[in-house]
């Protein structure tokens, strides 16, 4: 097995072990993690394509998988989000991000949903790289937050009800912090 194939089926371990909600990762099963305790080197931002994701991973987050979720943005041009991507993590404004491998898609930006500190820094990095649409009149549009376990719990569309939105945290018309 090369480095490469090893560094990707440690990536599907850690992954698994925090229980991704991808249904490409629930047709592996159950995967020992016991290594994961094992591995203590410094790892640097690493970039996995997994086919249908693209994931952007500084260090070995440890998320706790009640609490995890992410803010979304819905993209129509795959090079400008892996960028983002990239440099949300880069900047240490996440410790992780992904998008979908496609032309266009989501990229979702990861934290824990008690990380006050961490949504102003997300929504911050998402202001100033114009990643929240607007209205007609200006106002922005009162994007929300997501847990992982919601996704899991396949909570989309009108199912979906946020209990973390923009609104907490900005005036939707001036765009001014609360």
């Amino acid at each position: 097995m090369t480095g490469m194939e090893k560094e990707k089926r440690h990536f599907i371990q850690e992954q698994m072990c925090r229980i991704i909600t991808s249904p490409f990762f629930w047709t592996l099963g159950v995967i020992d993690c016991s290594y994961l305790e094992e591995r203590k080197e410094t790892v640097m931002m690493r970039i996995i394509n997994l086919g249908p994701w693209v994931f952007y991973i500084e260090g070995k987050p440890q998320f706790d998988e009640h609490k995890v979720g992410k803010w979304m943005y819905f993209f129509k041009d795959k090079e400008r989000v892996a960028g983002l991507c990239k440099a949300a993590v880069e900047q240490g404004i996440v410790l992780e991000a992904k998008h979908s491998d496609a032309p266009d898609g989501v990229s979702c930006f990861y934290l824990e949903c008690d990380d006050m500190e961490s949504h102003k820094k997300v929504i911050q990095f998402f202001l100033d790289n114009d990643m929240i649409q607007k209205t007609k009149t200006g106002k922005l549009y009162n994007i929300s937050f997501k847990l992982d376990d919601q996704t899991r719990a396949g909570e989309y569309g009108e199912m979906f009800q946020s209990e973390i939105k923009l609104e907490q945290f900005l005036d939707l018309y001036t765009g001014e912090w609360k």
